[in-house]
């Protein structure tokens, strides 16, 4: 053997080609197709709102980083992402400034204050979603339809009363809802591609999907068995919280058996918020209280260590 051939070094000895951008990349792919769909049943302001919400996400991470003294970072493709994923989750008659604040403060208090991206204890994107749902509800809740803008009500909001759009339209996207989460169609495309290039794993968004079919089902207007599950599936954020934001590598748990309980409780969760909460719409909240619990999760479902008892 020749010798001088060998490199002696501390493990990992196998690594993966995969690299972060490369994975970034990816999701940014996958999220095209929701994109879209936003321009095409909304607007123009569909497409403003989410440039001004990227450019706003790339430009706080590179002034804080170059005024915290640190390597730019933002050739990783992460703050695309987290821009793209605030953009998704306002109004599409939101004013273009609401993303803007939305993604500096994803980006600078969520992300980089906790040291940057591998550290956020909780999904930015999520985390500014829920500020700016408490800082400007007004702006968060004003609804339009798509092609004509008019004032209406989600579909979360009318199935309270009994009234369930078609669900070729919610499937479609062709109800009122956030920028990037309307269309099942274009996000399951995307979640399709994600999963074939094994970017995510199935357990958490099958998990959470599972599980919120059965207890909304469970769970009926009527009495027990009368829910409407695949109304539940189509109607507001479900898909793009279970394919793009539960599974973030960050802040979801790094074992098998621990996605499937961030996915199983995350769907509690989201149902029980729905029909009971003060909110018809679950899955920010969901999410966020279930990225707090990861590192719980993992404690208890993380294998054995040799030498040490359970």
């Amino acid at each position: 053997m020749e010798l001088e051939r060998v490199v002696v070094s501390s493990s990992p000895h196998l690594r993966s080609p995969a690299t972060v951008p490369v994975l970034m990349r990816d999701v940014v792919v996958a999220l095209v197709p929701a994109a879209l769909a936003g321009i095409v049943f909304f607007g123009y302001n569909a497409l403003l709102l989410t440039v001004a919400s990227v450019v706003a996400a790339v430009a706080a991470e590179a002034a804080y980083q170059k005024v915290a003294g640190k390597e730019v970072s933002v050739g990783d493709w992460s703050a695309v992402i987290t821009g793209i994923l605030v953009a998704f989750n306002v109004p599409p008659s939101a004013p273009l400034w609401l993303p803007v604040v939305g993604s500096a403060f994803a980006i600078v208090v969520v992300k980089q204050l906790f040291g940057g991206i591998g550290s956020n204890f909780v999904n930015p994107a999520l985390a500014a979603r829920a500020f700016l749902v408490a800082s400007w509800p007004a702006h968060m809740t004003r609804w339009t339809s798509p092609f004509d803008a008019v004032s209406t009500a989600t579909p979360l909001v009318t199935m309270g009363s009994g009234e369930v759009p078609a669900y070729a339209d919610m499937f479609l996207g062709n109800i009122a809802g956030c920028v990037g989460e309307t269309s099942a169609l274009a996000l399951l495309i995307g979640a399709g591609y994600l999963l074939a290039r094994r970017v995510i794993d199935w357990r958490i968004p099958g998990a959470y999907l599972g599980t919120v079919s059965v207890l909304s089902w469970i769970l009926g207007p009527r009495g027990i068995f009368t829910g409407d599950p695949l109304a539940h599936l189509l109607a507001g954020g479900l898909l793009l919280g279970a394919f793009f934001m539960a599974t973030d590598y960050v802040t979801s748990p790094v074992t098998k058996k621990g996605r499937l309980y961030m996915g199983i409780g995350c769907g509690i969760l989201t149902v029980l918020i729905r029909l009971y909460g003060g909110f018809p719409e679950g899955v920010s909240y969901s999410i966020l209280l279930m990225n707090l619990a990861t590192p719980l999760i993992d404690k208890f479902t993380g294998p054995r260590v040799f030498g040490h008892a359970k």
